[in-house]
């Protein structure tokens, strides 16, 4: 197993320039000074190492993917997962190292902004192509053939580490050369790359309703207004209010965690009603007329949680399809935050499948023909029971550790 950290970036209040500092899973940001509160808003995060070079060195910075997050592979004996955390190279070079290694985790680091000085090298390595160049390299292990491979709750970065050239290209973190001898063959003019005009994003998290301050944890990606008691979720530099309910409970002892509720039409495989699920996943009881009249819904977990806990709380909460009715307000009880995207919830939808789908050796080679398109979505809060370090739900048979909950703020 790949063991993961997070991140730690050295910055500056937005509002008054006080010094912070902040972990890659952080987003909303509230200054300890002037007690402003900020969310960050970025497409993809660019970092940059610190660098100890001469100071007649023109700084040369080169970028590298940063990947961490959780893959999923349907092969011919179950569902095989593994914890992923890599860096690699953003521009394919015989030159500079294929990783950061663990610098990033062991230094602190900045963002990207035009301020910093140097020339930064524009990526070559297309997201795309750094995430194919990922599975093969983990999928050597997996035994073969490998029906369906997914990631899920990925976090993706680039991370500029400083270089400079003194007859060879030294590294500008450690003052030192790359390659123990000269490169005569050292040429670096058609990597192109300018002083950066990127800036990270802090928008004011305030409700766009009412105005008020929006509340969340440092590492939500949902926020809720306390005064008019709505939900909100950051998209392309604003927020966009969320539907959202829970499921009512009398007992005290308890704390509500963040799911999703997705509503999908599916092509390969019939799945709209709960009698369809009964027969897809071969559930031990008799198809009723009224059965296929029950709409069919999937479910995800909406916060981080380690492989094996994603995918049971993906599978309990579908076979079981909850049919009370929820709540349209926030519970009064604990919540804890949300985490996990209702995108990379989407994209968990035909693994989910997979983990019910029955025979699997009959379905399996038919997942990459099968399509899932959501269609709706609903934040839903579901009670558990504290027993202990458990967290049990015993409607839905699931119980989560209360450790691992702990274990993946760093997923």
């Amino acid at each position: 197993m790949v063991k993961s950290y997070s991140l730690l970036i050295e910055h500056q209040c937005p509002q008054c320039g006080a010094p912070a500092i902040l972990e890659e899973t952080d987003h909303l940001f509230t200054c300890e000074f002037c007690r402003v509160k900020s969310y960050l808003m970025s497409g993809v995060f660019r970092y940059r190492l610190p660098h100890s070079a001469p100071k007649d060195k023109e700084l040369i910075y080169f970028p590298y993917w940063r990947f961490k997050g959780m893959l999923f592979a349907c092969v011919s004996n179950g569902i095989k997962n593994r914890i992923v955390d890599v860096s690699y190279r953003a521009i394919e070079s015989a030159y500079f190292p294929i990783s950061v290694g663990i610098r990033s985790q062991t230094l602190k680091l900045r963002f990207v902004d035009p301020d910093a000085e140097g020339r930064f090298l524009e990526p070559r390595v297309t997201f795309q192509e750094m995430v194919q160049i990922i599975e093969n390299r983990f999928s050597l292990s997996l035994p073969k053939p490998i029906f369906y491979q997914s990631f899920i709750g990925e976090t993706f970065s680039h991370i500029y580490s400083p270089f400079y050239v003194d007859k060879c290209l030294y590294d500008a973190i450690l003052n030192m050369p790359v390659t123990p001898r000269r490169r005569d063959d050292l040429d670096l003019s058609g990597l192109q790359g300018d002083r950066p005009k990127w800036r990270i994003q802090f928008v004011p998290a305030q409700c766009p309703d009412c105005g008020w301050d929006l509340n969340g944890e440092r590492d939500s990606l949902v926020l809720d207004c306390g005064n008019c008691h709505s939900m909100w979720q950051p998209n392309k530099g604003r927020f966009m209010k969320l539907p959202f309910g829970h499921i009512p409970v009398k007992e005290t002892q308890i704390i509500y965690l963040p799911f999703w509720r997705i509503k999908a039409e599916t092509s390969g495989i019939e799945l709209d009603s709960y009698a369809d699920l009964i027969r897809v996943a071969n559930l031990p009881r008799v198809v009723k007329e009224e059965d296929g009249e029950k709409p069919f819904h999937f479910w995800s977990p909406a916060f981080k949680v380690r492989p094996d806990d994603f995918l049971r709380s993906c599978r309990n909460p579908t076979l079981f399809q909850f049919r009370g009715e929820l709540l349209p307000d926030l519970p009064a009880m604990r919540r804890y935050p949300v985490t996990l995207s209702i995108m990379e919830a989407m994209k968990s939808l035909k693994l989910n499948l997979a983990s019910f789908i029955k025979p699997q050796k009959t379905f399996f080679p038919k997942l990459r023909e099968i399509d899932i398109r959501p269609k709706s979505f609903t934040l839903v809060y579901i009670p558990f029971n504290e027993r202990g370090n458990e967290l049990a739900q015993p409607q839905f048979r699931l119980i989560i550790n209360k450790n691992t909950l702990k274990f993946a703020h760093f997923l």
